[in-house]
């Protein structure tokens, strides 16, 4: 014991040398370390050998030191990339930024003069109550940017209309990928239609309800008489044959009507209504003539009181009457299609003052629409109905498993085996009856 608190506390001699099979080496010898200079040649006897090139020794921030032009050329091939990338998104925002502000230029003056709140700061221009001309809004401020491909404006205040929404869908011009895609798939093949920049602008009419949209001033308001805006609901729709079979697929309403031909209108252009009488009161010819110097920029001017898709349930048959213009963005001026977007803003005066038709045409549009209403009313029925057939049946499996535990194994056996006995009957009963 003593011998062994002595080796503890160094009281013991050195020990005899590590015998072959020690774990352990003994590492106090090692060799410093520190980086062996060069040599007058200029490289050093223990320098690294990498593909056959001795690299010296450096501080670890002398980069120029132990790299090469050869270790980047994996960046040289994906800087480049990432930079056209970068370019290319900031040529395509400005460039869409550049053409939504160029239609509210063109645009600003008509609108500016056809309501009293243009865009979306919600203050009114044009003439103050003091009687006093107030300043004009700005054209760029008429725009909200959605996304670098979508532009949105607002308008308000006028007679017969609720309010105005416009939206301007340019090409995806800010990811060079998608539009090269487009592009090119819209050349070759035709289920991938080209990319097309439009503007969608939507009127919505007051059809009567400005008491219910519009607030009433402060005082007594019960002596004035609100405006008579109501007009009869039904659908047609100047359109442009490359369109047609476009605007009857992706929309209900246009599903509607029926296509006729009008000699009064361009060869590439023709009518989408419900009755012929309204086509004699609409295609006037202020309005032939701007359809015919808009040309091809024109996709489609509709008038509609139905829904975009097809209802699918009794609620979303309410009217909701609107008038919608598409139009193509032109790539110069927009001279052309000012005098179709001026007619297209003062529509809802003329259905308001004129679109009240004959008891027999006003039939035939009512029946229409009562028609889809049955439909749904059917299917809402007998979705009802099953509904209450399941609730049935459920109530009937409960009670059943209810009976099923409060009886005896044997109980139980003889109650199923009359149930099978039963089910048995009516198979025989269905059968017998087929034959």
């Amino acid at each position: 014991m003593a011998e062994v608190f002595k080796n503890m506390f160094g009281g013991a001699g050195p020990s005899g040398a590590a015998h072959g099979d020690d774990d352990f080496a003994d590492f106090a010898g090692a060799p410093d370390p520190s980086p062996v200079p060069l040599t007058a040649s200029g490289s050093a006897p223990e320098a690294s050998i990498t593909g056959g090139t001795a690299v010296p020794f450096t501080k670890w921030y002398r980069v120029w030191e132990r790299t090469s032009p050869s270790d980047f050329w994996q960046e040289a091939f994906v800087v480049p990339f990432l930079i056209f990338i970068l370019a290319f998104h900031f040529w395509g925002t400005r460039k869409n930024r550049r053409k939504a502000k160029s239609w509210a230029i063109a645009h600003s003056p008509v609108l500016q003069s056809e309501f009293a709140v243009v865009g979306f700061s919600g203050i009114a221009h044009g003439t103050s109550t003091e009687g006093v001309e107030s300043e004009l809004v700005d054209p760029e401020k008429l725009l909200k940017e959605k996304t670098a491909q979508e532009f949105q404006s607002y308008a308000t205040g006028r007679q017969n209309v609720a309010f105005l929404d416009v939206s301007i869908k340019l090409i995806k011009r800010y990811n060079p990928i998608v539009f090269i895609m487009d592009t090119v798939l819209g050349l070759f093949f035709e289920s991938f239609p080209p990319p097309v920049e439009r503007v969608e602008s939507t009127l919505y009419t007051f059809d009567g309800k400005e008491k219910d949209l519009v607030p009433a001033p402060a005082g007594d308001v019960s002596s004035i008489k609100a405006p008579n805006s109501t007009y009869d609901g039904f659908i047609w729709a100047v359109v442009h044959k490359n369109c047609m079979r476009r605007l009857r697929v992706d929309r209900y309403d246009a599903s509607i009507t029926f296509t006729k031909e009008n000699a009064k209108l361009p060869s590439w252009a023709t009518v989408m209504t419900e009755s012929a009488e309204i086509t004699d009161l609409l295609l006037t010819p202020a309005l032939i003539q701007a359809i015919e110097q808009a040309g091809d920029a024109l996709e489609y001017l509709i008038i509609s009181d139905q829904p975009v898709d097809r209802p699918v349930k009794l609620e979303e048959t309410t009217p909701k009457k609107r008038v919608q213009l598409s139009l193509r963005l032109p790539s110069g001026s927009h001279e052309d299609t000012l005098p179709l977007y001026r007619y297209f803003l003062r529509l809802p005066d003329t259905l308001v003052s004129s679109a009240h038709f004959r008891p027999e045409v006003a039939r035939k549009l009512r029946n229409t629409r009562e028609e889809e209403i049955r439909r749904l009313r059917k299917l809402d029925e007998e979705e009802k109905a099953e509904e209450r057939k399941l609730a049935a049946e459920k109530i009937k499996k409960d009670e059943r498993e209810r009976v099923l535990r409060g009886m005896s194994a044997e109980d139980q056996r003889k109650y199923l085996e009359r149930e099978k006995e039963k089910e048995q009957r009516k198979l025989l009963k269905k059968s017998s009856r087929r034959g």
